[in-house]
């Protein structure tokens, strides 16, 4: 509710405390804003309150009422901007400790506070707000965290769209050549198609050309011999012996039926066509026994499109996702773990001096202790080393230095051994126990081309009995 005071300062027209007040000659104030509104559109410049006619078109200006306003608008701010208490409405003078909560002088002596520990608020506040931040800092440490989670995950993000967009580009240049394939395979075949039967067309026109000529001949020895049939007696005979001869002349030699492989060779062209094309199309596509996961590849590293070759460049700004681990520093795994059975595969090392191949321990690519799951041979410094998880690096002698690396692999058995596959001279083996899946490892610090060498591929039909 407004204070008496608050009243007498209100504009009698808009209610409000008076801005830039006017007094009239009948000693009534208005706004100066409301008072020209009030008479706008109004003939006689009367009071709004008391409806007498002003003498002046223009009222002077109420100074000492203006004045008074613009003191208790300024009072009023201040009071809004102070904090009060709200039991008593007094300034907030005190702290108490018990309650940590500012309070008045009133408050002070009231029971609510009795035997309670106060403090005046500008020594209360310096070691209120010390502790305050150091409250805050655990949670501005997580707020830096958590922004630079955000700018991991918006790069994620933008990766993931670079990725799509690339494999896409992969996918539709693979199909592109699988397409360019089978539109030449069926071009070929239907040339050869169309091949056999312009060369059995030409063969049923010639025959046709020929049985027509000699039909043509026969219908004229026979019309010209039934012509004389029908002539007189002694006409007849006269020309008897020439007839006879000229029919005799005419045997039927040669035999106009149809030999064998005149018709198209359906068989051929149709008998199991798709696998036919499938058969020669392993000679145009290829099989890698391990392709290498871009995921894993340290940003030094460069993988080629189709996954099968790596070597060292320029670093990358790639995503610090868990399967890249910064301890396999220029290192890089296969897409597929194994936890059973016999694999193989050959690596080409060519003449690079520093490369590591083995494999490498699903619990390492979670946990990230390195050395606690990785078995490899590699060639450093010179030296052929092995490095296991029971034993330590070793050196190794080899008489002949290999192109190729072949790594075999026997979960069960725990095997795993290395070989020249162009000797076929042993390189190393280690026996251990494999608890859980392991993944193709490759280590390469140089710009040296590394690759995973395919397997052929053969096509075969089971024959059931």
């Amino acid at each position: 509710m407004a204070s008496r005071l608050e009243q007498d300062l209100c504009c009698p027209v808009c209610h409000g405390i008076f801005n830039d007040p006017v007094i009239l000659s009948c000693r009534h104030s208005f706004c100066k804003d409301c008072l020209q509104s009030w008479w706008t559109d109004r003939v006689a410049h009367d009071c709004p309150i008391c409806r007498k006619r002003s003498s002046m078109e223009f009222p002077l200006c109420n100074i000492v009422l203006k004045n008074l306003c613009e003191a208790f608008l300024q009072e009023r701010e201040q009071r809004s901007s102070e904090a009060l208490c709200s039991l008593h409405s007094e300034k907030l003078r005190l702290f108490c400790l018990d309650h940590q909560q500012p309070v008045c002088l009133v408050c002070r002596d009231s029971e609510t506070h009795t035997d309670h520990r106060f403090r005046p608020i500008d020594e209360a506040a310096p070691p209120h707000r010390k502790k305050l931040e150091e409250t805050l800092e655990p949670l501005k440490e997580k707020l830096k965290g958590l922004n630079e989670v955000k700018v991991e995950f918006d790069q994620t993000a933008e990766h993931i769209k670079v990725q799509a967009r690339h494999t896409e580009t992969q996918i539709k240049e693979q199909f592109k050549k699988l397409h360019q394939f089978l539109e030449e395979e069926e071009e070929a075949r239907m040339a050869a198609l169309r091949e056999e039967e312009e060369q059995k067309s030409q063969v049923m026109k010639e025959k046709m050309e020929a049985l027509s000529r000699e039909i043509a001949a026969l219908s004229d020895t026979v019309r010209a011999t039934e012509d004389e049939l029908r002539a007189e007696d002694v006409s007849f005979l006269l020309s008897y012996k020439a007839a006879v001869d000229r029919v005799q002349q005419r045997p039927l030699l040669e035999d106009h039926q149809l030999g064998s492989g005149a018709l198209i060779d359906q068989a051929k062209h149709l008998g199991n066509l798709t696998f036919n094309i499938w058969n020669k199309m392993k000679d145009v596509v290829s099989y890698s026994p391990v392709v290498l996961d871009p995921n894993s590849a340290h940003p030094e590293l460069i993988l080629s499109e189709d996954l099968t070759r790596v070597r060292r460049g320029e670093r990358q700004k790639l995503p610090d996702n868990p399967e890249r681990r910064r301890c396999c520093r220029c290192s890089v795994l296969g897409s597929e773990g194994f936890d059973a059975g016999t694999h193989s595969w050959d690596v080409e090392v060519g003449d690079s001096t520093d490369w590591e191949l083995g494999v490498f321990s699903e619990s390492v690519r979670r946990k990230g202790h390195l050395w606690t799951g990785l078995w490899t041979v590699g060639f450093s410094d010179g030296k052929y080393k092995a490095h296991s998880t029971l034993h330590p690096s070793s050196v190794f002698l080899l008489k002949k230095k290999p192109q190729r690396i072949r790594v075999s692999l026997d979960w069960e058995a725990g095997k795993l051994s290395f070989c020249d596959p162009d000797t076929d001279a042993h390189v190393h083996t280690f026996a251990d126990t494999f608890s859980d899946r392991v993944f193709p490892y490759i280590w390469n610090v140089k710009n040296v081309t590394l690759k995973i060498l395919p397997v052929s591929v053969s096509v075969a039909v089971d024959q059931q009995s």
